[in-house]
């Protein structure tokens, strides 16, 4: 299955490719702006935002919260139908402390709130979180990447893992352009590509 798009690719490996190309290059100038506010900073509006300067030159929906149901393998994300109150409910949860801030993360992921690029999104989002209440950004280049997605994947049930992984990865350079730039490299996401599905409600 290939995902509508405007620059109108039919196929998938193909599509990924671009939008990796794409995004990385909008990342850059992400990285260079003032984009997301301080207020928006561990928000769900600041996550729009940065998706929205990612995607916006590939899909339609850039920014916008997904109309469909998805899961990878296994797998469901929160509901459509629910996804407006959990997105409330993690606007609301404390950012003060380094677990805070990755239940957070958790939360946020479990969510999933756009129909595709949610991963690299995120992990934008959580190192602007970490660098505003910690001053500190997670260095991706120590993450080790099939550590990192099944840490993930168990992370609604258990976030030990995912914090003790993390929390070994985290470094005061908080100016370095090429471990954020590490943290957009969609292999992190892109293993299982083919897994996703969605169905139409």
């Amino acid at each position: 299955m290939v995902l509508e798009n405007k620059l109108c690719i039919t196929n998938s490996a193909e599509l990924a490719r671009a939008e990796e190309k794409i995004s990385k290059m909008k990342a850059i100038a992400l990285y260079e702006s003032n984009l997301v506010d301080e207020s928006e900073i561990g928000k769900f509006s600041g996550l729009a935002k940065i998706h929205k300067f990612l995607f916006e030159e590939i899909y339609d929906f850039a920014g916008k919260i997904r109309t469909v149901n998805i899961a990878k393998g296994n797998f469901r994300f929160a509901p459509v139908m629910y996804l407006n109150a959990a997105l409330k409910h993690i606007d609301d949860m404390p950012q003060a402390t380094y677990d805070e801030i990755i239940e957070k993360y958790v939360e946020m992921n479990v969510a999933h709130p756009f129909r595709e690029g949610n991963g690299r999104s995120i992990r934008i989002w959580l190192d602007l979180i970490l660098k505003k209440e910690l001053k500190l950004v997670v260095d991706w280049n120590k993450v080790d990447k099939e550590d990192y997605l099944l840490a993930m994947e168990r992370s609604p049930i258990k976030d030990v893992e995912i914090k003790v992984l993390l929390k070994n990865a985290l470094t005061d350079e908080i100016d370095d352009r090429e471990m954020y730039m590490k943290g957009i490299d969609a292999s992190y996401y892109y293993e299982g590509y083919n897994t996703f599905k969605a169905e139409d409600l």
